[in-house]
């Protein structure tokens, strides 16, 4: 197959996006196929990717927002780029205006909208959740759910990553979703990775012992990751048991994340680490991983915590909780510090031979994103074969 995917939020400065991205242009030839990426940039002009993968930049303005992205608004160039390029299948990885735009375009060739993004969560949810029940919020939100009830329309599908996504988007009146996990890098995480010396020089970061336990938080310092909300129920759990906690990432949100920290001695910030194995080895180090955001779609350092060995205390909503529910993980109530706290102590005292014993049964079943590719290529040749949007031409209104 020739597959084309229509890449609104793909940058060549990083992002999980462009992670993605990357390894599907490895992934894509090495089953038989051909990976061509169109995304938006600041000028024409195609970067190979070895045989059978590329990526199209087109020229498209900066997204004010954040510089290092550009959006689409030049449909024309991209219908006919489109045209030109002739796919087989039409991938489109962002819910928004680019959505609109490559369902609108009269091609033949079947199109799937893989949910990179869950905006009611990232946004809506979380802006009103404490004050408006859900209905309310969908219901003042509707014009979106109107946008994603037209793109199921106009798609042939639409690929999640995670069950809670999907049963959001069948009740919000989209009809044609399944699910499709994401998956780990293989050959990178591991529990054989613990280093003993390492944890005690964290611990010691921390102000704390060794037989205190070392909690790892990982991810961008975003508002929606709640980095202060977790510390704050790390020095509520703090209280009732000896627990300090190491945060790796990086943001905009970096500075106000370390004034939280520094009200406490018990938690430590790292600078951002760029070798994956050095990664690795933080990560087998810690007694478990610790989860903020309620939003992710599939939440990746989850997957990779797991593969690691660690146990996870996760909220109970959004692709964190489905992977607690997969390795008999810790789960609390999303945005709720006292119950994150109560979960950090329930994991403290359940009997840490047992907790290690079930991390790693668990970290040798984590599914690889090389297994969600395979799957992704199999429902892709599905839609070729058996397309659901019979497509004349015209545009349904």
């Amino acid at each position: 197959m020739r597959i084309v995917d229509v890449a609104a939020f793909y940058t060549p400065y990083g992002g999980g996006v462009k992670t993605y991205i990357d390894r599907k242009l490895l992934a894509g030839p090495a089953a038989g196929h051909e990976v061509i990426v169109i995304a938006p940039g600041p000028g024409f002009r195609v970067e190979d990717h070895g045989p059978n993968a590329r990526i199209i930049y087109l020229e498209n303005p900066q997204f004010p927002l954040d510089r290092r992205y550009h959006y689409f608004r030049d449909v024309d160039t991209l219908h006919d780029t489109l045209d030109q390029l002739a796919p087989d299948v039409v991938e489109c990885s962002s819910p928004w205006r680019s959505a609109r735009f490559v369902g609108e375009w009269t091609g033949k060739a079947p199109r799937a909208l893989v949910m990179h993004a869950d905006p009611m969560s990232a946004y809506a949810y979380r802006w009103f959740d404490p004050f408006l029940p859900r209905p309310a919020i969908d219901h003042a939100f509707g014009m979106f759910w109107r946008h994603l009830q037209r793109m199921d329309q106009l798609f042939d599908g639409s690929v999640t990553t995670g069950e809670d996504q999907t049963n959001r988007l069948l009740a919000g009146g989209m009809t044609r979703v399944v699910t499709n996990p994401m998956g780990v890098q293989p050959g990178i995480f591991s529990p054989d990775f613990r280093d003993e010396g390492l944890r005690a020089r964290l611990l010691a970061r921390c102000d704390l012992p060794p037989t205190a336990t070392l909690l790892l938080g990982a991810g961008r310092h975003g508002p929606e990751k709640r980095w202060p909300m977790v510390i704050e129920a790390i020095t509520m759990a703090g209280t009732g048991a000896p627990v300090g906690l190491i945060i790796a990432g990086d943001g905009r949100d970096r500075a106000r994340v370390a004034r939280v920290a520094t009200q406490t001695p018990h938690v430590h910030l790292l600078s951002p680490i760029s070798d994956r194995q050095e990664v690795a080895r933080l990560f087998a180090s810690c007694d478990a991983l610790v989860h903020g955001c309620e939003a992710e779609v599939f939440c990746t350092v989850g997957g990779e915590a797991r593969a690691a060995g660690l146990p996870l205390i996760m909220p109970d909503r959004g692709g964190a909780a489905d992977h607690a529910r997969l390795s008999d993980g810790w789960l609390y109530k999303s945005a709720d510090p006292a119950s994150m706290a109560k979960a950090i102590l329930d994991f403290i005292e359940t009997p840490r031979e047992q907790v290690r014993a079930r991390a790693l049964e668990h970290a040798r079943n984590v599914r690889t994103i090389d297994e969600h590719f395979a799957d992704l290529f199999a429902y892709y040749q599905s839609l070729v074969e058996n397309p659901i949007v019979r497509r004349s031409g015209a545009v349904p209104a």
